[in-house]
C-alpha cells in the first residue's frame, strides 16, 4: 500500500469517514497559500490536520508567483489562507471552520 502521507486527499471519501489511513491517489490535491505569520493560516492548517486532510502548503512570502495567484483569486486582495482544489479558489480569512468544512465537504467535528 502506498504511503498515505504522500497521496492527495479524497474529499468525497472524507465526507463519509472522519479518519482515513489510505487516500486514493487519483483524487485532486488541496493547495493552501499561506504565510508563517498568519494566525488564520495556522487555524486552517490545524483544522485540516485534525480531520486527516492532506494538503500542499505554499508560502507566499517565499514564492512571488504564489502571491500573484492569491491576489488574482481574491479580486486584488492579499487574503490568506487561500485554498485551491480542482481549479477552484476560495479564501478562509477570517478563519471560519463551518465555511471551510462546507467548501471542502469534510466533517466540521473530527
Amino acid at each position: 500500500m502506498p504511503n498515505a502521507a504522500l497521496l492527495p486527499v479524497s474529499f468525497a471519501t472524507l465526507s463519509a469517514v472522519s479518519h482515513l489511513s489510505y487516500l486514493e491517489p487519483s483524487m485532486e490535491t488541496l493547495t493552501m497559500y499561506s504565510a508563517p505569520w498568519c494566525p488564520d493560516c495556522r487555524r486552517a492548517k490545524l483544522f485540516l490536520k485534525e480531520r486527516g486532510v492532506e494538503f500542499h502548503e505554499v508560502n507566499i512570502e517565499e514564492d512571488p508567483s504564489a502571491e500573484e495567484i492569491v491576489i488574482k483569486a481574491n479580486n486584488g486582495k492579499r487574503k490568506i489562507p487561500t485554498l485551491e482544489i480542482g481549479g477552484r479558489y476560495f479564501s478562509c480569512s477570517p478563519f471560519d471552520a463551518e465555511e471551510l468544512a462546507a467548501n471542502l465537504n469534510i466533517p466540521l467535528n473530527p
